[in-house]
């Protein structure tokens, strides 16, 4: 074996008569450093954050919101979650020693911080995305919209549909029939049953097994009459919000996330948790969050055909927003038919009419006619006569069928306008989604391990999926500006917001002094110095 010479450490027995600060294990450019700055720089007031109890008992005084959101901060963006593993990093990790000044809060009092702030937390990723718009890192212009399924705080069995219900009471009266058939054969030979081992469970095990099934069922009965009574199709026992949400042929239970992200540099500048797993609707409602965060009058929204609906690309219309959705292929079962779609008809919007592929006029019809889907549309349909010669009929009409007929939502034309922009900008348009949306999430839920969720209902969920953004927008910017930026940012962002306090307090002194100057004179003392503690620059 050759002697090679290693690095050694200290001696953990070494005395010292200066010890080492805890500043000095923590390197000027470390990240937590900036995350210090940051929260330093928050009017966590104006935020809404409020104060939580201390875990050292009655008359200790509570945390500062600031040193509790320091510390969730730096739990989110290392992987570290769980209020327990935060309070056990935060009596052994040096990094949050010095980030926490050597506090140590209980789990209880970190979970009470998460728990009761949810709307400064939202509030809060509002304020960073403002602060990234003012650094010019929102380009304002172009944004993507997507969705992605997070698990919840509940499992899948937690969650009733009105289906498994149904399904679990008939199986509970089976057993009622079968209990009750058992017992009643059982008290005509009680005693021959008791006698014999290894017979059957006496009448009285079986009548409690029997009272057993009876209470089930009025429990499921009870959650069938909630769930009617609610209009909800699904009742959740564990968290009243989560739902049991498909796609791709997997189930989850849990929530769907929608997000809003920028073209510049990726950014999220909205977000929403909603428990519906259809995307259908969030269309409008994800590009106003946008417009509202961006503080523009028009944006241009890219989404997947997940989000195509003809009411939320009409509100876009005319909220000036440009929507760019790929339109589902509804008309696939007539196209694998051999018939001809939609697509096949041309409309004279001068002449109100319907052309077929041969040139006949399809008129409209009298009166109108509500949808499915509530809305309005007008029938266009086309002579019987003209299509019993037509020499296409086979592939336009169905076997029983007299005459083809149109059916036109009143507000058509926004979806033909939009139709004809995405067959000019669709396809790079779509590129450019890929790019945008599918990297946040991806890096949430690949990178930070992201997949589901603490915490339970609505309120609290928005809150903690509202420090999700926050700490992937925290990351992005810093590493977008690199630190000594940010840092310089932050700290004239601090001096303006200590800018009034110190205005205040300068006011206050030189008023003071008047006063001191005021009653010296009318007491006939003579002038002197103002007092030390009410020196202040002039």
């Amino acid at each position: 074996m050759t002697n090679r010479t290693y690095k050694s450490g200290q001696n953990r027995d070494q005395a010292s008569f200066l010890p080492p600060r805890i500043e000095d294990y923590v390197g000027q450019d470390n990240p937590v450093r900036a995350i210090d700055a940051y929260v330093d720089s928050l009017d966590l007031i104006a935020l809404g954050f409020r104060a939580v109890g201390s875990d050292g008992g009655a008359g200790q005084p509570p945390y500062d919101p600031s040193d509790l959101l320091k510390l969730y901060l730096y739990g989110y963006l290392n992987q570290v979650r769980s209020s327990r593993r935060l309070e056990r990093e935060a009596r052994r990790n040096v990094e949050l020693m010095w980030l926490l000044r050597s506090l140590a809060p209980g789990y209880r009092t970190i979970a009470n911080f998460r728990r009761d702030n949810p709307a400064a937390l939202q509030a809060a990723n509002r304020d960073f995305v403002r602060l990234a718009g003012s650094l010019d890192l929102l380009g304002g212009a172009l944004v993507a919209i997507d969705g992605a399924f997070f698990h919840g705080d509940a499992s899948k069995a937690s969650i009733l549909t009105a289906t498994r219900l149904d399904e679990r009471l008939a199986a509970l009266d089976r057993s009622i029939a079968e209990y009750s058939a058992a017992l009643e054969a059982n008290d005509k030979a009680e005693e021959a049953a008791a006698a014999a081992p290894g017979k059957p469970p006496s009448g009285e095990d079986m009548a409690q097994k029997l009272a057993s099934l009876r209470e089930r069922r009025a429990a499921a009965a009870g959650d069938l009459a909630t769930l009617n009574e609610s209009g909800e199709g699904q009742l959740s026992r564990t968290d009243p919000d989560a739902r049991l949400l498909a796609k791709h042929g997997q189930i989850i239970a849990g929530y769907n996330v929608q997000i809003v992200v920028d073209d510049k540099y990726k950014l999220i500048v909205a977000g929403a948790v909603v428990n519906d797993g259809n995307d259908t609707g969030q269309l409008h409602a994800m590009a106003e969050a946008a417009k509202q965060a961006l503080g523009v009058a028009a944006l241009s929204v890219v989404a997947d055909t997940g989000y195509y609906n003809g009411e939320t690309l009409k509100a876009c219309e005319d909220g000036a927003i440009t929507a760019y959705v790929p339109p589902p292929d509804r008309d696939r079962r007539l196209k694998e038919q051999g018939r001809f779609s939609i697509e096949a008809f041309s409309y004279d919007a001068a002449a109100d009419v319907y052309r077929c592929p041969v040139g006949s006029e399809l008129r409209p019809m009298q009166g109108h006619k509500r949808q499915a889907s509530g809305k309005i549309a007008i029938r266009y349909a086309s002579r019987r006569s003209v299509c019993r010669t037509c020499p296409l009929r086979q592939r336009c009409l169905a076997k029983q069928g007299e005459r083809r007929e149109i059916e036109r939502w009143v507000h058509e034309a926004v979806i033909e306008r939009h139709r004809a922009r995405m067959r000019e900008e669709g396809e790079a348009m779509m590129r450019r989604r890929k790019a945008l949306a599918e990297h946040p999430f991806g890096t949430l839920k690949c990178r930070a391990g992201y997949r589901h969720f603490l915490v339970r209902g609505f309120d609290k969920v928005r809150g903690e999926w509202s420090l999700m953004a926050l700490c992937y927008n925290f990351s992005r910017v810093l590493r977008i500006i690199g630190f000594d930026r940010w840092m310089a940012l932050l700290a004239q962002r601090a001096a303006k917001l200590l800018a009034p306090l110190l205005i205040a307090i300068l006011g206050a002194s030189r008023l003071f002094s008047r006063h001191i100057a005021a009653i010296r004179r009318v007491s006939g003392q003579p002038a002197g110095p103002t007092p030390l503690c009410l020196a202040w620059p002039r």
